[in-house]
């Protein structure tokens, strides 16, 4: 899969360290008014909720026009309530999948949203999920990355970071239910190849890895504030030796998750 234009904007913005003297990575997500790359990030983004070459079979019982089929029944309400925080959620997770994938070089499969029954309910499960292989036959030094990540797009400053360091700690309850859910939905789409990738890591006994987790916060910039996220404390982390931590920063960031829904819909 070739590299999404958008992802060029993360740019590396320095580090901190957390209470517990852990490191946290600073990334800024310079976004500018570049029609052609918010076009094809628009492409990528809206497929995560419907992938583009069943649009049509999607809208044909409708009477809606794609664009309606989307805003209606696909994509969270850019109104209503809690559509507009689902939509943010929803953006913070895709833009960390988008950085795990195509910045670290994971293989980071996009099916959260695919199925979901109500546009405006969060999907459960940990967020994101993604794998690296480092040899073709159980490698037991192959990954299974788990990140927990939480977004704040307006507002004043708050330890998002914390929130996501807390609920990563669930993610070990929620592991087994999202591996099976993910490998279900790959076969039941055809794509039993990468269902097999999955299962890989569903029998840690017999089939050793490397777990590792993850916590970020993507905050708009009036939201980031070093000296709260500083107080963040990762020490009681069931997996604390193996745990990434990571904040995504950028401007009038609210404003850009509208107009990225705005403009899948108009473009599908």
């Amino acid at each position: 899969m070739s590299v999404p234009p958008h992802v060029p904007w993360l740019a590396h913005a320095g580090q901190f360290t957390n209470a517990n003297n852990a490191t946290v990575n600073i990334w800024e997500f310079n976004h500018t008014v570049d029609p052609h790359i918010l076009s094809g990030w628009a492409r990528h983004f809206r497929e995560h909720y419907c992938l583009d070459h069943q649009l049509a079979d999607g809208v044909a019982a409708t009477g809606m026009t794609r664009a309606d089929f989307l805003r209606n029944l696909k994509f969270p309400n850019a109104s209503r309530p809690p559509g507009p925080s689902t939509r943010a959620g929803d953006f913070a997770e895709i833009l960390a999948a988008d950085f795990v994938q195509y910045i670290l070089g994971y293989w980071c499969p996009r099916l959260r949203y695919l199925d979901r029954f109500n546009p405006d309910d969060s999907t459960k499960g940990c967020d994101v999920v993604a794998f690296l292989f480092e040899g073709d036959d159980h490698d037991p030094d192959d990954e299974l990355f788990i990140l927990e990540i939480k977004g704040a797009l307006t507002g004043r400053p708050v330890n998002r970071l914390q929130d996501a360091i807390n609920d990563s700690m669930k993610d070990g309850v929620r592991e087994a239910t999202t591996l099976n859910a993910m490998r279900q939905r790959l076969i039941d789409g055809g794509r039993r190849d990468e269902a097999n990738r999955v299962g890989r890591f569903q029998n840690e006994t017999d089939r050793p890895f490397v777990r590792k987790n993850g916590a970020i916060a993507v905050l708009d910039n009036c939201v980031f504030d070093t000296a709260v996220l500083q107080l963040s404390d990762s020490a009681n982390h069931p997996n604390a030796a193996n745990l990434d931590l990571l904040v995504i920063k950028g401007d009038a960031m609210m404003a850009l998750v509208h107009a990225i829904y705005e403009r899948a819909a108009n473009e599908a």
